[in-house]
């Protein structure tokens, strides 16, 4: 199955957390919005905007996050702030967050780490072991899509590569080419399962099976976390909570 896991994993995962990814995304459209509230003149906006849209954020909520980073809903600050560290089995773990409040935040993850056998480590730590992307992954649980054809509009867009999944293409981008990408995929009808810049490991680690459960928990009690915004790591096993 692979890191990314099955479509159906995709899809449910997006499910139950929807209402958590929507706080998320309000976060990071506040945070770019404070450089002005165009999208048309804000690149960092008009990309967060895009990923809100590609997981169907209402355009209310979109439109609230954006008055709250111009300041017309009052002054909100948040800071970024991003951690490295491992779980069980030697997996690398990423965490990106946004926070009004950084002790707290650091709190809050230290405490999962230790909690499932993980440990945070020093800047750096893992970070050489990733490359931010550009990453959209096309619905084809239904295989009524041709990978020749989905390749050549991705490349023709300005994608790098595709890589074919279970029941899903999943398309590659340079970051700074993600959001013209998505857009015009989009206008040639695709529908993402997911779309976002993500941190992707140029090497993986298989953690042992007794690890898994307690390595899936960690990660999914990070994601979770309200402050967090994305959680990457490289393991190489779909990790699913029971």
């Amino acid at each position: 199955m692979g890191r990314h896991g099955t479509i159906a994993g995709r899809k449910a995962a997006q499910d139950s957390k929807r209402a958590a990814m929507f706080t998320k995304y309000a976060k990071a459209i506040t945070v770019a919005a404070k450089e002005g509230g165009d999208p048309d003149y804000n690149a960092s906006l008009r990309l967060a905007i895009e990923k809100a849209k590609a997981i169907s954020m209402p355009n209310d909520n979109i439109q609230r996050a954006i008055k709250k980073g111009t300041g017309e809903l009052g002054n909100v600050t948040f800071e970024e702030m991003s951690f490295e560290g491992y779980g069980l089995g030697g997996v690398a773990v990423i965490v990106d967050a946004l926070t009004d409040n950084t002790n707290r935040t650091t709190s809050s993850v230290r405490s999962i780490f230790d909690k499932y056998g993980g440990n945070l480590g020093t800047p750096g730590c893992v970070s050489y072991m990733f490359s931010s992307k550009g990453v959209l992954v096309v619905d084809n649980e239904e295989g009524d899509l041709d990978e020749d054809t989905v390749m050549e509009d991705a490349l023709e867009a300005g994608a790098d590569d595709m890589v074919t999944e279970e029941g899903s293409f999943v398309i590659y981008t340079e970051p700074a080419a993600f959001a013209d990408v998505l857009s015009q995929m989009k206008e040639k009808g695709y529908e993402f399962v997911e779309a976002d810049i993500e941190k992707v490991p140029s090497m993986e680690a298989t953690p042992k099976p007794e690890d898994l459960k307690r390595l899936s928990r960690m990660i999914n009690l990070l994601e979770e976390n309200e402050d967090v915004q994305k959680v990457h790591h490289n393991c190489a096993v779909e990790l699913v909570e029971e």
